[in-house]
């Protein structure tokens, strides 16, 4: 297990950031008012997209892009895991007041990977496109770029960890606020005639831009370097140094990637592009931007847990996570008091004309909802701790209770609402199956190091 060790050095600063942190002080107020934007940026800026796609687009091409914006974003989950592991490793050297250059190198080699594998794999997204009998080659051309502008949040993802790890996780909100409103901002455009090409070129040209301005403050905390030659040899160093971890994280995160398509997956096979596809991307935009203040919720509290379980303080470590739980229950209170208010016209505003909202999917958003509100902060607990093991077994259970939902609603011939019951269900369980395993794992072995001490 990759853990944090509790050396003499984090455990001295844990005591003063302990005289430090008073209870107003527990969270940073700029880090939340933050971070609160960027999710809630992240849930407005989907909702917007749909908004806007729905009137500029055929709903047939809508489906394309919704398809190929998903593939874009579960590559982006499909980190494998590996900055997960450079977060541990740079943030227990950073705790410990040890050098961190020698974890710096290995985040610009994993960016560097990252952003070739997705400029590879948008080429050959361009390349399938473009024997589609259907399909244009402009519009070939449109979806590669599209599906570059989703995925590309993989490698900024990097930038995000190395960030946090250092103390700098202010600084890089900021920058994700910019981006997110810039985003928002050009989808708008589109609206009053801003051409779909000069649309994709913008926001593509976006990511080099805050590249720069992230890297130049890791490098000035010694968290990233500018070397630009001898890639493949560390890239090399990095899996041998970190196979076991490597394999544990991959394994989480191809579980992770699959709760997010499964769906996605199954409902254009089943049902149709079109309206079916329309309605989950809506349904499942939502769940999704709720997770994402969730997850903007137990960030706020990364700093403080991963400190707290390097001193072995149990108490402040149950501490910020109950209070984790019981931040991410707030924005989802506030989506639920939304729909609640009138679900129905909400809906109606954001498609439009390609397809109407059934009124069953509004409980069942609250269901999915409070599931998710469970699973994040346990699932963020084990990940920053450094439980790889634990949650790649995790991660294999998860799969086969969704897979076993998915077989049980196609031999049931349920309809597309009966295949959302069954994945909220599966949602549920494996919700209650990481606040076991995050009891279990670093809350009780926080405990234990507490009393050998």
């Amino acid at each position: 297990m990759q853990t944090f060790s509790a050396s003499a050095a984090s455990r001295s600063w844990w005591a003063t950031a302990e005289k430090r942190w008073s209870l107003a002080e527990f969270i940073s107020l700029r880090y939340m008012l933050l971070r609160a934007w960027t999710a809630g940026g992240g849930l407005l800026s989907g909702l917007v997209q749909t908004f806007v796609f729905a009137r500029i687009l055929e709903p047939k091409l809508f489906s394309m892009f919704i398809l190929v914006g998903v593939l874009g974003t579960t590559t982006w989950l499909f980190d494998l895991g590996f900055s997960r592991i450079l977060f541990v490793n740079l943030r227990s050297r950073f705790l410990a007041g040890e050098d961190t250059l020698p974890i710096g190198t290995q985040v610009n080699v994993l960016a560097s990977f990252y952003a070739g594998a997705i400029t590879v794999i948008a080429i050959v997204c361009f390349a399938i496109m473009a024997l589609q009998p259907e399909v244009s080659v402009s519009r070939a051309a449109e979806l590669g770029l599209f599906f570059f502008f989703s995925a590309f949040g993989l490698t900024w993802f990097v930038f995000r960890n190395a960030c946090i790890a250092v103390n700098e996780y202010i600084y890089f909100e900021t920058l994700e606020s910019c981006r997110r409103l810039g985003y928002i901002a050009m989808l708008l455009l589109l609206l009053v005639g801003l051409p779909l090409p000069q649309f994709l070129v913008l926001i593509n040209l976006s990511w080099p831009v805050l590249i720069v301005f992230a890297a130049r403050k890791l490098i000035k905390r010694r968290a990233f370097t500018p070397e630009l030659t001898g890639h493949w040899r560390r890239l090399c160093d990095f899996f041998r140094e970190n196979r076991a971890a490597a394999v544990r994280t991959g394994t989480h995160s191809a579980g992770e990637a699959y709760l997010h398509a499964v769906l996605y997956l199954a409902v254009p096979l089943i049902f149709g592009l079109g309206s079916p596809t329309i309605v989950l991307d809506t349904t499942l935009k939502i769940f999704f931007g709720a997770l994402t203040l969730c997850t903007a919720a137990c960030d706020l509290l990364v700093p403080r847990q991963t400190a707290a379980y390097a001193a072995r303080d149990r108490r402040a470590l149950v501490r910020a996570t109950v209070m984790a739980i019981e931040l991410s229950a707030l924005p989802t209170l506030a989506i639920t008091a939304l729909l609640l208010l009138d679900a129905k016209r909400l809906f109606a505003l954001l498609l439009g004309h390609a397809a109407v909202m059934p009124a069953s999917i509004t409980p069942l958003l609250f269901v999915l909802m409070t599931a998710g509100v469970m699973k994040t902060a346990p699932n963020f607990l084990l990940q920053y701790t450094g439980y790889f093991k634990a949650i790649a077994r995790l991660s294999v259970v998860n799969a086969i209770i969704v897979t076993t939902a998915m077989l049980a609603g196609l031999l049931s011939h349920v309809d597309m609402v009966g295949l959302l019951r069954l994945y909220a269900g599966a949602f549920i369980i494996i919700a209650l199956l990481y606040l076991g395993v995050a009891v279990r794992g670093p809350i009780r072995d926080a405990y234990k190091a507490a009393s050998q001490s």
